[in-house]
């Protein structure tokens, strides 16, 4: 990824809480995603400036976006993201830098701001896009390590995981957008002993997991591969996620076919697309391999990849409680934990879903699984955090979590950092727990 005129740390914008200290949204970011006004009203297209949206189809109608090449001013009038998702890189830049022409001090924008400028607290903000499929990775070797030596502590990490990126098919129509309340899950849990029947009712080890989110670009057609060269490619931005978790749920059903039930009931995507073209100055080299560890294979091997195949964005995980709600106590932060370390690059983790031939399309939805890192402050969930539930957190309300508790409500935080640019931010993914139903 090149850098531009749009990475510019000087460039500043007329929207004035763009330029508010630690925003998420500086004109360097320029996310898009998909809004309503009001429940009945079709949804837009809209990029995040500031504490505002910018109105990309009430821009085309004012000619604000006139010149682009017919597609990408198509895509801005869309009701998601997927026919942007499925322009060229090149395509896709030339809106950004229209954006940035229009939203920058001086900008065209500025003499219709009435007409398309939108704050975001008026608006619904809903999924990006129409996601057809999602897969959800396991690709931080802290996070396996951790959670492979609570069940087997002589050999925690299974022979395959360092040749081959691991994942599983997820369930798309159960992915939700920020802010949406979460259903406590039922299902069938362990006996208690030997020749016991095993019980139903509300999971009771509820967890959060950490996760980065790689929307597709440009697909692939079935029976081709896609080369780790072109893997990059393929990605048009990422986002985070929460793949709650069922623990005890998943125990009982996991062998021999691994998640079904314990993960499909919800998965939280926070809203806004940070496109790749905007995490060009935050690429990093590939997490270095221990001394001893096999190379990836060929097909998962490309030097740029290593080079700079990686993003260097800071998760970070933040717990309130009702009570802190009910008492105005601000959200307690559990961990963070870097995208960078991650076992594998995003590039490779296109790669292998599409060596098989599998057809990847745009708006398919891949997560990278928790993201852990080296550090006991670096879990991604709690139960690395709790030592299976083992340990306690300790919260300043006095309160203690081993898993997740009704009312609870977790935020999922991102923030790109890099000296000489302007930090850019994600958008909070943000979940709060419901009771069972009966």
């Amino acid at each position: 990824m090149t850098l531009d005129a749009t990475h510019e740390p000087t460039l500043a914008s007329w929207v004035e809480s763009s330029r508010a200290p630690g925003t998420d949204f500086p004109i360097q970011n320029l996310p898009l995603g998909v809004f309503r006004r009001s429940p009945g009203e079709p949804a837009r297209v809209g990029c995040a400036i500031g504490a505002d949206v910018l109105d990309l189809s009430a821009s085309v109608a004012l000619g604000l976006l006139g010149g682009l090449p017919p597609a990408v001013v198509e895509a801005a009038r869309a009701a998601s993201l997927n026919a942007y998702m499925a322009l060229p890189a090149a395509s896709r830049g030339t809106l950004r830098a229209r954006l940035s022409e229009l939203l920058r001090t001086g900008g065209s924008a500025q003499g219709h701001a009435g007409a398309v400028l939108i704050p975001q607290g008026q608006v619904a903000m809903a999924l990006p896009a129409e996601v057809g499929d999602y897969t959800d990775f396991y690709a931080s070797v802290h996070h396996a390590t951790n959670v492979g030596r609570l069940f087997r502590p002589e050999s925690p990490l299974l022979p395959n995981y360092k040749h081959v990126p691991i994942g599983y098919h997820g369930r798309a129509s159960s992915l939700v957008p920020s802010g949406t309340a979460i259903r406590r899950p039922s299902g069938q849990t362990e006996p208690k002993a030997e020749g016991d029947a095993p019980a139903f009712g509300p999971s009771r080890r509820l967890d959060y997991e950490l996760e980065g989110g790689l929307f597709l670009g440009p697909g692939n057609a079935l029976g081709t591969p896609v080369p780790i060269g072109e893997a990059g490619t393929h990605i048009a931005g990422l986002c985070l996620v929460n793949d709650w978790s069922a623990r005890d749920l998943q125990k009982w059903e996991y062998q021999p076919l691994g998640p079904f039930l314990a993960k499909s009931f919800a998965t939280t995507v926070s809203p806004w697309l940070v496109t790749v073209e905007a995490l060009a100055p935050f690429r990093a080299p590939a997490s270095p391999r221990p001394a001893g560890d096999p190379a990836p294979l060929p097909y998962l091997r490309a030097s740029e990849d290593q080079a700079h195949g990686a993003f260097d964005v800071e998760l970070a995980v933040w717990l309130r409680t009702e009570r802190m709600r009910e008492r105005g106590e601000p959200a307690f932060q559990l961990s963070s934990s870097y995208l960078r370390d991650l076992y594998w690059t995003p590039a490779q983790l296109v790669a292998h879903h599409a060596s098989n031939g599998c057809n990847l399309r745009p708006g398919d939805l891949l997560a990278t699984g928790t993201v852990s890192g080296p550090e006991p402050g670096n879990r991604g969930c709690l139960l690395e955090l709790t030592n299976g539930g083992r340990d306690a957190v300790r919260l300043p309300s006095g309160e203690e979590r081993r898993f997740l508790e009704d009312g609870d409500e977790i935020t999922l935080t991102g923030r790109a950092r890099r000296e000489g640019f302007v930090p850019i931010g994600f958008g909070a993914c943000r979940g709060t727990i419901l009771s069972a139903k009966e």
